[in-house]
Parts: C-alpha cells; sequence; structure tokens
C-alpha cells in the first residue's frame, strides 16, 4: 500500500494557518448575512401573499352577495 501522507501538508510554523482561518471566517460570515438575508426577504413575501389573499377573498364574498 502506497504511503498517501505526503500528500497531506501540516506546517511546522502555525502562523500559515491565518491566512485560511480569516478566509473561512468570512466565507462563513458572508454565507450568515445571506442566509439572513434570504429569510428577511421570505417573511416580507409571505406578508404581500397574505394580504394577497385576504384581499381575494374580501372581493370573492362581495361577488357571492
Amino acid at each position: 500500500m502506497m504511503d498517501l501522507m505526503f500528500l497531506l501538508y501540516f506546517p511546522e510554523d502555525k502562523r500559515e494557518y491565518i491566512p485560511a482561518f480569516a478566509t473561512m471566517a468570512i466565507f462563513v460570515l458572508a454565507a450568515v448575512a445571506v442566509w439572513r438575508l434570504i429569510i428577511k426577504i421570505s417573511k416580507k413575501e409571505e406578508e404581500k401573499t397574505k394580504e394577497l389573499e385576504a384581499k381575494l377573498k374580501e372581493q370573492d364574498n362581495k361577488k357571492s352577495l
């Protein structure tokens, strides 16, 4: 079996992890921001849909009378 350990790189100087951590933190924060934005937009759309549904029911009730 071939030793695959040479494919892995674990630096002796742990400061080399800092750029990778910073990049990961930026992407995680961006993902959370987009997620929250989607939830906010979704709630607004839900409110609009409920208002439209209420208006349509009101119009339907007027037509049936």
